[in-house]
């Protein structure tokens, strides 16, 4: 019996600019109402699509919302090999830090993830899980070039701690972020536990 947990392969009938509008749409409804109150009538109105469509496309609101965050993520994951594990980790926060995008809207949407499983299911594989794998590659190339001991004990942890900065900087400081912050923490308290013998 195959199974059922596997996420259905999206048909790709629509060109990439008119998934771009659809997804346009999604963000804008989603800044105007927030996630509880979009609906995929919504979508289909402000997009001038049918429902139909929507539903082939992506089968569900949880799916169209996380490919939407995915499509506009407001910094870039491709090109992050500076040739050492700081000026990885150092590009990464920059790109995070400059990028002020819909970070409120992701910050509404996963709210709502923790009522909503297929939500939280959706956005960990559309937008954590590439990160996920972004940094893991980038500690795989740190322990190859013998910057870090393959059994550093915050290597599983490097995840959790960049986007634990992120939340915590909003959470102690109410404020952003950025660049600078992002840059202090990594040398401050990334690097070290990384390294630490």
């Amino acid at each position: 019996m195959p199974s059922t947990s596997q996420p259905r392969p999206r048909r790709t009938r629509l060109t990439p600019e008119r998934e771009g509008e659809l997804y346009e749409a999604v963000l804008t409804l989603l800044r105007e109402g927030g996630y509880d109150a979009l609906t995929m009538e919504g979508v289909a109105a402000r997009s001038r699509s049918s429902k139909a469509t929507l539903y082939r496309q992506w089968g569900t609101k949880p799916r169209l919302v996380a490919e939407a965050l995915r499509h506009h993520r407001p910094f870039g994951l491709d090109n992050l090999d500076t040739g050492s594990l700081r000026g990885d980790l150092i590009e990464l926060v920059g790109r995070i830090g400059r990028a002020k995008k819909d970070f409120e809207v992701l910050g509404t949407v996963a709210y709502a993830a923790r009522q909503d499983e297929e939500l939280a299911a959706a956005l960990h594989a559309a937008l954590v899980q590439p990160m996920v794998d972004v940094l893991r590659a980038m500690t795989d190339r740190a322990v190859a070039r013998g910057e870090v001991a393959p059994d550093a004990p915050a290597l599983p942890l490097l995840p959790h701690l960049l986007m634990g900065a992120q939340v915590g900087r909003k959470l102690v400081d109410r404020r952003e972020p950025d660049a600078g912050f992002l840059t202090c923490f990594v040398d401050a308290v990334v690097l070290p536990a990384l390294t630490q013998t």
